[in-house]
């Protein structure tokens, strides 16, 4: 019996070194890693050919997303150069980590700004909070909301989404009343609501919600998953029944237990390409 717990044992500790290693970042200390995406689009306006977004989502300061690996977030944004930073919710663990939270991010300064939506625990707790220190550090909330990203005179659409867990009220897309012309993203808080109600005219939706699943077996499975679609949209590039895609986030924090296994915190850098440019 001995000799099994301590087979056990050194099973364990093998896999939660081995999950350590594998979250180590030394060029971005305090974050899993930065994960690139290319998105090449026929509707992507040449203006905004190799724009760059940057995407974070599920911060739960603090969590295991503490105070250091904010004040390292900020420093690996910025050197990632992003055109914009896109925020997707769940931001929080408590209403007296929400003013610093956002006085730091508000630090990250991109040509066309911060925009964010809101998670479940931001509609759970201290709502009024955020969206105070929102408007006071300059970051706009999109709550089934649209706005123009200009460039050289060209546009791309910014759509995003309130609450997609109440369908009742939120069951109906934003970008609904676009333009198949439109170069179109959607964000919103959970990979589901792209698959649960029509999201027409999207080119690209992201998300997050599901942490990677946060604890995973060697990131091909996770035994517990924030989505009723199972492991189909546990993180990456995801497509709905429609065909559109969906970046879905690791996020950086954890909740309810602070431990990642296979499922490393990241900052998801997406860099659009025109179509037609890029294949001459």
């Amino acid at each position: 019996m001995q000799i099994r717990f301590r087979i056990l044992f050194q099973l364990i500790m093998v896999t939660v070194l081995l999950t350590s290693c594998a979250s180590l970042n030394f060029s971005n200390p305090g974050v899993g890693r930065v994960k690139h995406y290319t998105f090449q689009h026929k509707d992507v306006p040449v203006a905004f050919n190799h724009y760059r977004i940057a995407f974070i989502s599920d911060l739960h300061y603090k969590s295991l997303f503490n105070e250091k690996r904010l004040s390292q977030l900020v420093k690996i944004i910025r050197k990632q150069h992003p055109n914009v930073l896109l925020m997707g919710g769940d931001y929080h663990e408590g209403c007296g980590f929400i003013a610093p939270l956002f006085q730091t991010l508000s630090e990250i300064k991109t040509e066309h700004g911060i925009y964010a939506v809101m998670g479940n625990h931001d509609y759970a707790s201290c709502y009024p909070d955020l969206v105070g220190a929102m408007k006071e550090n300059g970051i706009r909330l999109l709550e089934h909301q649209l706005d123009i990203l200009h460039r050289e005179g060209e546009q791309i659409i910014l759509a995003g989404v309130q609450n997609p867990f109440d369908l009742q009220e939120n069951g109906e897309s934003p970008t609904l009343s676009l333009s198949d012309d439109d170069f179109v993203l959607l964000l919103v808080h959970t990979p589901d609501y792209i698959e649960n109600v029509p999201v027409t005219y999207t080119d690209l939706a992201l998300a997050g919600h599901t942490h990677g699943g946060q604890v995973t077996l060697f990131g091909l499975y996770a035994p517990a998953l924030r989505s009723k679609y199972g492991q189909r949209f546990r993180t990456g590039l995801k497509y709905n029944s429609q065909g559109i895609p969906v970046i879905i986030t690791n996020g950086l924090g954890t909740s309810r237990k602070n431990i990642r296994m296979f499922a490393p915190s990241e900052v998801v850098i997406i860099e659009l390409l025109n179509a037609e440019t890029n294949n001459q």
